[in-house]
């Protein structure tokens, strides 16, 4: 489903970020706890995090305890701050690199979906340029689909229908 507020697209920067290297199922079982623990996603709460926080964050049980993909959460919140003083929001930002409207595949199989494009390829070294961690090709592809800027839907799926704009394929 598109997003189209930063509070989401930071709470899925998060959790695509804390998925590298393991399952979605992982993460997701512990998607109630990324809310506990980061302020229900709030970047401006989450900027604020200390190094205090960041050891309380690597105890809690309800995430994943990895100092680096903690410290990325707090980085990539700090990250986006900047960047809205500088183009007005995540949202707005991302949403320009596909003109406003989502790109539409027409894969028929999955194993046709790739796992990075030349698309996240350059969104991950521009969001890196701008200080965010834990945005690799692969990790902002994910964040692409999972935010509706992708529709990566197969065709047989009733989604893919649903979620393109008129007149796409």
């Amino acid at each position: 489903m598109p997003v189209h507020d930063d509070r989401h697209h930071f709470e899925f920067l998060v959790l695509e970020a804390a998925q590298a290297g393991l399952s979605w199922l992982t993460v997701l079982r512990r998607r109630d706890g990324y809310r506990r623990a980061f302020c229900d996603f709030e970047p401006e709460r989450v900027a604020r995090f200390s190094e205090r926080d960041v050891v309380r964050l690597l105890g809690d049980v309800g995430i994943i305890r990895n100092r680096a993909k903690v410290e990325s959460a707090v980085a990539n919140a700090r990250a986006l701050l900047e960047l809205r003083d500088t183009v007005g929001s995540l949202d707005a930002y991302l949403w320009a690199y596909l003109d406003g409207e989502p790109l539409v595949n027409t894969w028929r199989h999955q194993d046709q979906v790739p796992a990075e494009t030349d698309l996240s390829r350059q969104l991950s070294k521009d969001l890196r340029r701008r200080g965010f961690r834990f945005v690799g090709p692969i990790v902002c592809y994910a964040h692409l689909q999972a935010t509706g800027l992708v529709n990566d839907h197969l065709t047989s799926c009733f989604r893919h229908g649903e979620l393109a704009p008129a007149g796409a394929p």
